[in-house]
């Protein structure tokens, strides 16, 4: 496969930023998969996930967090843990795509890009878990866990065959978490106030 030109690395990079906030190891055993078969000439940055130790890690941490995801409550704190995991991830990821290009300012650039990426998808997706985790019934969660895995490989896919498509998906994703987050953010503030108390010095609580 011929190598990547500039736009497709920037999708790349955006991409993997992006869906690292979402299913890290997915995507960890997703690229890894398809530079070790030989699909795509991944960048020398992301070589490394060719590694089978790589890859058998990341094949352990798919199922972990599958069975993980699905369980009302537990998903919520496997989001928390992975906080400190998937945004730094994403700013790798982003970094190793575009690292190989000169001078540093090309990975300083993606390292930004991919953790923000990262970060946006990964508090969207924890904060409407966290919500739907507050309805007693088991299907909400469990659809969206499945929504999200399918977007997830959707995205891979998409980037590895069409990346100025799938960079489009992202910036239509990111708008639509820049809409979402903050009403998830005061329904759960809502939910707080009345299980602990009115929370009236919360800013915007009440709105």
């Amino acid at each position: 496969m011929e190598a990547l030109d500039l736009a497709q690395l920037i999708a790349l990079a955006a991409v993997l930023g992006f869906a690292s906030g979402i299913r890290l190891y997915a995507v960890l055993l997703v690229v890894g998969l398809v530079g070790y078969a030989g699909w795509v000439d991944l960048p020398p940055g992301l070589a490394i996930l060719q590694h089978p130790w790589v890859l058998g890690a990341a094949a352990a941490m798919v199922l972990v967090e599958f069975v993980a995801d699905k369980i009302p409550g537990v998903d919520t704190v496997w989001d928390a843990l992975q906080t400190f995991i998937r945004i730094p991830a994403g700013a790798a990821l982003a970094a190793g795509v575009l690292g190989g290009l000169d001078g540093a300012a090309w990975t300083t650039v993606a390292a930004i890009l991919g953790g923000s990426l990262a970060a946006t998808s990964h508090f969207t997706k924890a904060g409407t878990r966290a919500a739907a985790n507050t309805s007693p019934e088991p299907f909400s969660n469990l659809g969206l866990s499945v929504a999200e895995d399918l977007s997830t490989l959707g995205l891979l896919w998409l980037v590895l065959t069409y990346p100025l498509v799938a960079l489009a998906v992202v910036v239509v994703m990111v708008g639509l978490a820049a809409w979402l987050l903050p009403r998830i953010f005061r329904f759960i503030i809502r939910i707080g106030r009345r299980l602990f108390g009115t929370g009236s010095d919360v800013p915007g609580a009440s709105r």
